[in-house]
């Protein structure tokens, strides 16, 4: 006898994906085109998870153009909004210049001049982790969890 399906529902995934010249003005590029592609899937903008990947992307595309710049490449940004996580992807063609694992983040002397946004990333994601690119570079991801993806159901 055949087993009973289940009702399936149907699984939206939502994806941006952008390059960006590796430059300040192509880092606040990828932070203004986020904020409004999360817009554009029902995640409001002043929202607490549009405001958090916001400030996520803005710091891992500063961190891309000032630590993982090689002339004449560019960085590329990665959004997903997946059921339940929003994933931020932001890679760069530099394989030897990699931020501490997450594991290893501490907060840097008060008078240090940088440091922080890695931290930062690590305060606001509930996930984030250092992954080779291929061929060359790495990404940094970070992951946010939601509810269904629409401001009305978060949590």
């Amino acid at each position: 006898m055949p087993a009973q399906l289940q009702p399936q529902h149907p699984v939206t995934v939502c994806v941006f994906r952008q390059r960006f010249s590796a430059t300040p003005r192509g880092a606040r590029l990828a932070r203004r085109l986020a904020l409004h592609r999360l817009d554009g899937w029902g995640i409001p903008y002043g929202s607490e998870l549009a405001d958090s990947a916001a400030a996520i992307v803005a710091e891992l595309a500063a961190n891309a153009v000032t630590h993982g710049r090689v002339p004449g490449r560019d960085f590329e940004v990665c959004i997903s909004l997946l059921p339940g996580t929003l994933r931020i992807e932001v890679s760069d063609t530099r394989t030897e210049r990699r931020p501490p694992c997450p594991g290893a983040v501490v907060l840097p002397p008060c008078e240090s001049e940088s440091g922080r946004g890695v931290f930062l990333v690590a305060a606001l994601a509930d996930r984030w982790a250092v992954l080779d690119r291929v061929p060359v570079g790495k990404t940094v991801r970070a992951e946010l969890d939601h509810g269904s993806g629409r401001e009305g159901t978060m949590e």
